[in-house]
């Protein structure tokens, strides 16, 4: 009988359905039906049957029900234990109940009715049969019998886990929001701002009882070490750079700077009187050969005698004159200063005397070849003065104050025309027998700038200018006072010119100075055609901002020499041949800096070069030293 009663339970377990998690079932032993949530995992239940033999005789019918206090007790147990670690896990706000709709509610009715009468033919079954069972549910669900217990989550049984686990977030992120407290911290910082004051200033410094501050060096409270106050210092002129009056018009009087002794004054004005006769020079000689050229220029040395400090500005331009019994040189400087310096003069200081006839840069100086006790410098003021030695003045001999001056030559044997350069391009016929110190004739040119002028020394009429990229000849009795056009136009420059000579002797060389680190040699033997180049010396021209810009000079003894300042170390002054050789180099101890201007006797070996501090560097042979 027994084996008839297990084989029936294992029919009827195997044709009971098997129950998923979102159906309903009814609890054999508790009177009413639970609800549960639906899931998004489908899981099984699995019933564990334990069967024991027992007698029909030995036991009533009352006491073969399984007892319901051990199965309350256990359900209990659990639903308390899930209860507390739902309540430690999840902190939220229950929303609102919903209400659940009609349709929903019979199908819950129809399947709560079937499981009770399903369970009600199961116990008439037992009732048939003694057997003591005890049924062990393992479930995968973490909320199985929360649902039973737990009051308000039947407010969630008609939303999808979607969105159960969305009210879930945003509650905890409002009792995380919450927590933080932001907006007491927003209100609180807002009344900081709102009552902040404006920053104090500076705390000062109390004041000491003896009324003495901070310690300070004797120095700044001008004292000597005994506590005697020293004498206020005298405040310097202002001076202005940009102001630059011009000197008054007419005659200045000719006084030395540098020299306050008269009597000695009054000698050095009778020796420069002196010497008013032209010296006479012997070009039929024809030039010397280079090997007894370059002799004569390895006897020529440098010594400390022979370097002078002249002006206090850098020197623009330079002469000698043409004595052969004394060496003297007169330099132009940066700020209207014409210095004279007699090299024969014992204590070399004795020999130097500063005039200023100008108020800006000297940039062009020539003693006059009809009197060489005339001196003529040009200036930037717009001012051409003489300096006569046998009356003691400077003569004003061309004004214009409305323009600057840059470069001059004469027209004439002697001296008594004179062309005159501008920096805005114009020109300038100047004739010094008319009355008044204004020009002939005013002419403008083709050229923006106008940096050198310098006359053809055979034909009188041709002169030659050089300006930015431009290099031009000029025919002086075809100028006109608007748009004189050059006869020819050297157009090999590709930088601006700093210079451009005629050869000294027959003018049949042109050398010309540019800032693109060339010297440039023309054949000018025909002026009337086309002006070839012939040679071109690579030669670093680049001075800088600071140092005067070359000048490339013909030396007059050799016209097919070039005398030209270096940029090279040890520093020197170079002589180049008019086919490209160097011819010799000057050097010594003694010459330390660069001499951007140089001119050479006309009849002796003697280089006078001036730099950019006021000083020359005279090399002569040490028979004339």
């Amino acid at each position: 009988m027994s084996r008839s009663g297990a084989a029936a339970e294992k029919a009827d377990s195997r044709q009971r359905p098997q129950m998923k998690v979102n159906e309903y079932k009814e609890n054999q032993n508790i009177a009413y039906v639970s609800l549960r949530p639906v899931q998004t995992t489908v899981l099984i239940k699995t019933a564990k049957v334990y069967l024991a033999p027992f007698s029909l005789s030995n036991y009533q019918l009352d006491q073969l029900m399984c007892p319901k206090s051990l199965l309350e007790k256990n359900s209990n147990n659990e639903v308390a234990c899930k209860k507390t670690k739902i309540k430690k896990t999840c902190r939220r706000i229950i929303p609102p109940k919903k209400k659940t709709t009609s349709k929903s509610e019979s199908v819950l009715q129809n399947s709560a009715s079937a499981v009770h009468t399903e369970s009600n033919k199961l116990q008439s079954k037992r009732t048939a049969d003694a057997m003591n069972l005890s049924v062990d549910v393992e479930s995968s669900q973490d909320g199985d019998s929360d649902e039973d217990i737990t009051p308000g989550l039947d407010d969630f049984s008609g939303l999808s886990p979607y969105e159960r686990k969305r009210l879930k977030n945003i509650s905890e992120n409002a009792d995380f929001f919450a927590s933080l407290q932001l907006s007491e911290s927003a209100a609180r910082l807002r009344e900081i701002i709102e009552k902040r004051q404006p920053p104090k200033s500076k705390r000062k410094k109390p004041k000491r009882e003896n009324g003495v501050g901070c310690r300070r060096s004797m120095r700044l409270l001008k004292v000597d070490p005994s506590g005697v106050s020293l004498p206020a210092t005298p405040t310097p002129p202002t001076l202005v750079a940009d102001e630059t009056p011009l000197l008054p018009p007419g005659p200045l009087e000719m006084t030395s700077e540098n020299q306050e002794d008269n009597e000695r004054f009054k000698g050095f004005l009778h020796t420069w009187a002196g010497m008013n006769k032209p010296s006479s020079k012997n070009t039929e000689k024809g030039l010397s050969s280079i090997k007894s050229y370059r002799a004569n220029l390895n006897g020529m040395v440098i010594s400390e005698d022979t370097v002078y400090k002249v002006t206090t500005g850098p020197i623009f331009s330079m002469a000698l004159h043409p004595s052969e019994t004394r060496t003297l040189v007169a330099v132009g400087a940066k700020f209207g200063q014409v210095g004279l310096c007699d090299l024969t003069q014992q204590p070399k200081e004795d020999g130097v005397y500063v005039f200023h006839p100008h108020s800006q840069p000297v940039s062009c100086l020539y003693f006059s070849p009809a009197n060489p006790a005339h001196i003529l410098s040009l200036s930037y003021d717009g001012t051409l003065r003489c300096g006569d030695f046998s009356r003691a003045i400077f003569e004003e001999v061309y004004r214009n104050e409305r323009s600057s001056f840059s470069s001059f030559d004469f027209l004439s044997e002697d001296a008594s025309t004179l062309i005159v350069g501008h920096w805005d391009g114009n020109m300038s016929l100047v004739d010094r027998r008319t009355p008044g110190t204004s020009y002939e004739k005013l002419t403008s040119s083709s050229m923006g700038k106008i940096r050198t002028v310098h006359v053809h020394p055979v034909h009188k009429q041709y002169f030659i200018t050089a300006g930015l990229r431009d290099t031009h000849i000029y025919d002086a009795r075809q100028l006109k006072s608007r748009g004189s056009q050059p006869l020819i136009s050297l157009t090999e420059h590709t930088k601006s010119i700093a210079s451009a000579y005629f050869s000294p002797l027959t003018g049949n060389r042109v050398v010309t100075t540019c800032a693109d680190c060339n010297l440039r040699i023309f054949d000018s033997s025909c002026v009337s055609s086309k002006i070839p180049l012939l040679t071109t010396i690579r030669h670093n021209t680049f001075t800088g901002r600071w140092l005067t810009r070359f000048q490339a000079m013909w030396d007059p003894k050799q016209e097919d020499c070039v005398i030209v300042g270096s940029m090279a170390h040890p520093r020197r002054v170079e002589i180049f041949h008019e086919t490209g050789k160097r011819v010799h180099s000057f050097g010594g101890e003694c010459l330390v800096s660069v001499c951007s201007i140089n001119a050479m006797h006309p009849t002796r070996y003697i280089l006078a070069g001036g730099n950019s501090s006021g000083k020359i560097h005279v090399f002569m042979n040490e028979k004339s030293c």
